[in-house]
Order: structure tokens, then C-alpha cells, then sequence
């Protein structure tokens, strides 16, 4: 098994970390949870709703001249998550201000990531299902006969139209 630094679990030369962080677990548990489209778009909207209540209540928290209220700390918050910035509210003490360069570096790339690898999630699996459909002997994917018939079928109409059209000409 591979550990979350690239390590080969047990592998005595190794000098990465050889166990995954908490975080990591977490992340590949996730990602393990976003196999189907509705799994991945409630990773997301879970890790999005997260970081919006927490980014809400931190910069309540560290700039409480600006967001004097815990629902002026979401609305921001939620501008700043979504990039929408409408700059309605912006953060103006140096607190507030890394507050907002924290949660828009996660908003960006953190999101990113997760999207990224569930997309990859995805991608494996289609490959896989086509891998193991090709692979079985003497038997075509149900893709395969359908276009297969498909072709037969344009291919006879094809014919009469060049029949017709030969019948036409004479």
C-alpha cells in the first residue's frame, strides 16, 4: 500500500513519511465516498459548506469592527468561497485580511484538488469497466453491437439510396 507522501509502506529504506496524516486519511476517505456523481457533489458541497461556516466565524472572530455580526461573517464568507466578492464587506485589519487570503488559497486550490481527484476517480473507473469489457473473450460490448448494428443498418440504407438513385438515372 502506498502512503500519502508516496512511500512504500513497510519499505525500511524509505526516508518520506511512511504513514498517511489524519488529513490524508480523511481526504482519501472522501474521495473513496465521490465513486458516483451524487457522492461527488456531496464531498463537495460538504467541504464547501465547511469552509464557509468556518471562514464565517474566524473573521467575526479576528475582525469584529467590519463583520460585527456572525451572518455578516458568513455573507462574506460565502462571497469569498463562491469568488464572488461583490468587496460589499471586505476585511480591512491584517487578522481579517490573512482570514481572507487563507480561505480564498483553500477555496481555490484545496476545491480544486478534490475536484480533480474525484474527476480521476471517475476516469479510472470508466477505464476500468471498458478494460474488463474488452477483455473478455469472444464476447463485444454492448456498446461494440450496437454501433455494429447501426452500421448495417446505414450500410443497407445507404445501398437503396444508390439503387434508387441508379434507377433514376436510367
Amino acid at each position: 500500500m502506498v502512503g500519502g507522501a508516496g512511500v512504500q509502506r513497510g519499505d525500511p529504506n524509505s526516508h518520506g513519511m511512511a504513514d498517511d496524516t489524519r488529513v490524508e486519511r480523511r481526504l482519501e476517505m472522501a474521495v473513496a465516498r465521490a465513486t458516483t456523481p451524487r457522492g461527488a457533489a456531496v464531498v463537495i458541497a460538504s467541504v464547501s459548506t465547511l469552509m464557509t461556516v468556518v471562514a464565517g466565524l474566524l473573521v467575526t472572530l479576528v475582525d469584529k469592527k467590519d463583520f460585527s455580526s456572525i451572518g455578516s461573517g458568513l455573507w462574506w464568507a460565502a462571497q469569498t468561497v463562491t469568488t464572488v466578492g461583490y468587496g460589499d464587506k471586505v476585511p480591512t485589519n491584517v487578522a481579517g485580511r490573512l482570514v481572507a487570503v487563507i480561505v480564498m488559497l483553500i477555496g481555490i486550490g484545496f476545491l480544486t484538488v478534490v475536484t480533480a481527484s474525484i474527476t480521476s476517480s471517475f476516469v479510472e473507473r470508466s477505464r476500468r469497466e471498458l478494460t474488463s469489457s474488452e477483455g473478455a473473450p469472444g464476447r463485444s460490448s454492448e456498446l461494440e453491437t450496437t454501433i455494429a448494428e447501426q452500421l448495417r443498418q446505414l450500410d443497407s440504407r445507404l445501398e437503396r439510396i444508390e439503387a434508387a438513385v441508379r434507377l433514376d438515372r436510367r
